[in-house]
């Protein structure tokens, strides 16, 4: 009885070590911005300093809830939006933290402004400006009904 009691509490203990954490848009709000100047492009960016608590997200699994943003499929370009594609950062309504680029393995049947939750490796990325400053990796995506 002790051994299985032991090995049931391994198997829970594992699974809470892999599991994803859920994230909102106001942890991704933990951010402000700064002017930087980046050479190679002559140009000066909004550069993100990241706050501490969306820090201790950096690398880890995460799952977020929003906005499905079909950019360019033939690129392989999606984002998660905050808010429909009529009020997202690209239109004036929001910043840079109120989309995530998502890397995605298989082109989804999904639709622009279908609401979905999106599961991956969450990246912060100061950077590089081709990307945006949130990133999610091997990404999963369920529409929400």
């Amino acid at each position: 009885m002790k051994n299985k009691f032991i090995l049931v509490l391994l198997v829970l203990s594992s699974s809470f070590c892999i599991a994803q954490e859920k994230i909102t848009w106001q942890d991704l709000a933990d951010v402000k911005f700064t002017d930087k100047y980046f050479p190679e492009f002559e140009e000066y960016f909004m550069y993100p300093n990241f706050g501490d608590e969306i820090k201790t997200f950096d690398g880890k699994k995460v799952q977020l809830k929003g906005y499905f943003l079909n950019i360019s499929p033939e690129d392989g370009l999606y984002i998660l939006s905050k808010a429909p594609m009529a009020m997202c950062f690209f239109c004036g309504m929001g910043g840079p933290e109120t989309v995530v680029e998502l890397q995605l393995k298989n082109n989804p049947k999904l639709k622009t402004d279908d609401i979905v939750s999106v599961t991956g490796t969450l990246k912060l990325n100061s950077e590089d400006v081709n990307h945006l400053i949130y990133i999610l990796s091997d990404c999963t995506i369920e529409k929400v009904k």
